[in-house]
């Protein structure tokens, strides 16, 4: 071996010596999350590479691995296509973040085994990977763990990247003279590439993946899932509540962006006093903090996760729970999705919002969801709004909300871009996966 692979593979001797060498501190910084809660409190040592479930006895087995509950939401369409055309495959699915766990384990079908993903570190690592012994494993976007990848290839396990992306950071990280060697024999490794667009898949190439292995299947997180509530009572009855309202939505809102939901509501609710604003934060504690603010303030604010009603003087509808975003989006004309007004922010998920039908607006700050928004608007430019900022989205809702024709027809120009972009996403997924990983081993 020579050139830049020889110095890939003496950068990843240095990797997995330090990973090895760090392991005790980790270990201990997994005890730290266990009790500050960000671990789940039995399963966590599953972290460490230890099973709590037994792997089938036979038969081949595929291991989906996704980092946190966006990345496994994307999975999940591509998990039940796979279950549905192979049967004969049992399917493995790792996510990192307990939020992730908590709302996915009650939407995988139930013969799909669901574990928390092991910490980069060569016990654990290949700890979890001699026990589980997969034939394949589906990354999804961009957990590039050295460890596993190596590990995964020296056994003779196909690879695959599934809506494989870089942020900008990450590749500016990556094409460090330093870590260049390693990415590049990383990518390797890989059977399948598949880059949520032309821009990332000129980023794979400008950091070596090998050409053929980078095909396009269309971007996953176009594949709304439709999962079936349990108990949808709550979300009926919050339904019955808004039906004389006027309502809008702030979704994914991060720190900070609260002040400009907040502006805009006390200037709406000045000429549209039947105006209810829904918030949804990013984190749900941030929820919690944002209404004890409020109360402070002499705002009241119904909280979703104590079940409060929607009773006269209160406009203000704060949701600090998880994985109901897709069926509150259903409960609103206008989504403003978050994490997008401010520098260094990079966006969320704009699809799910014009799926359910709704106007959709977003801000300017939207990293790699900026291929989304442009593939919207390209198919129609009412699709997709962006605002810079508390004064422009004012102006905008102001309008949406005093003409229903021109609410129509953004609700309208969204759905419609939304059903032309998602269409066959999963099929097209699903056929490259089968080509160039399934049918190769078994």
């Amino acid at each position: 071996m020579t050139g830049p692979m020889a110095k890939g593979e003496i950068v990843y001797k240095i990797y997995r010596a330090l990973t090895y060498g760090l392991s005790p501190l980790l270990h201990l910084h997994l005890h730290w999350r266990k009790l500050r809660g960000l671990e789940h409190p039995i399963r966590w040592r599953e972290r460490l590479g230890r099973p709590s479930l037994r792997r089938p006895s036979s038969g081949p087995l595929l291991w989906f691995h996704a980092v946190s509950l966006g990345e496994g939401m994307a999975a999940i369409p591509v998990i039940k296509f796979c279950s549905q055309r192979r049967p004969d495959v049992h399917i493995l699915m790792t996510t990192t973040t307990l939020s992730a766990f908590e709302v996915l384990k009650d939407r995988l079908p139930a013969n799909v085994i669901y574990q928390f993903a092991p910490i980069d570190t060569p016990a654990a690592m290949d700890a979890f990977l001699g026990y589980w012994k997969p034939n394949w494993i589906v990354i999804m976007e961009s957990e590039l763990w050295p460890n596993l990848i190596i590990g995964a290839s020296k056994c003779g396990i196909g690879l695959a990247l599934l809506n494989a992306r870089l942020s900008a950071k990450s590749f500016r990280h990556w094409s460090r003279p330093v870590l260049f060697p390693l990415i590049s024999l990383l990518l390797s490794k890989f059977s399948l590439i598949a880059p949520l667009s032309s821009v990332q898949a000129i980023h794979f190439q400008l950091l070596q993946a090998p050409p053929f292995s980078i095909k396009f299947s269309g971007d996953l997180k176009y594949a709304v899932d439709e999962y079936e509530q349990k108990d949808t009572r709550h979300i009926e009855y919050l339904q019955k509540q808004l039906s004389q309202k006027q309502v809008w939505m702030a979704a994914s809102i991060h720190r900070g962006e609260e002040e400009i939901i907040m502006g805009v509501h006390n200037v709406l609710v000045q000429t549209h006093p039947d105006i209810v604003t829904i918030i949804v934060p990013r984190h749900p504690q941030h929820g919690q903090e944002i209404a004890e603010e409020l109360q402070k303030g002499g705002q009241n604010v119904a909280l979703r996760s104590q079940h409060e009603e929607l009773i006269p003087g209160i406009s203000i509808y704060l949701v600090d729970t998880l994985g109901e975003l897709r069926q509150l989006y259903k409960l609103t004309p206008i989504a403003v999705i978050g994490g997008s007004f401010f520098p260094g922010l990079a966006g969320h998920n704009i699809s799910e919002a014009a799926a359910a039908g709704c106007a959709v607006l977003t801000g300017h700050h939207v990293g790699h969801f900026s291929h989304m928004v442009r593939e919207m608007q390209q198919l129609n430019p009412l699709s997709v709004m962006q605002v810079s900022g508390k004064l422009e989205l004012e102006k905008v809702l102001m309008e949406l909300f005093a003409d229903a024709k021109i609410l129509e027809s953004r609700q309208k120009a969204a759905k419609e871009a939304f059903h032309a972009l998602s269409s066959a996403v999963v099929s097209s997924a699903w056929d490259v996966l089968n080509f160039h990983l399934l049918r190769n081993k078994c």
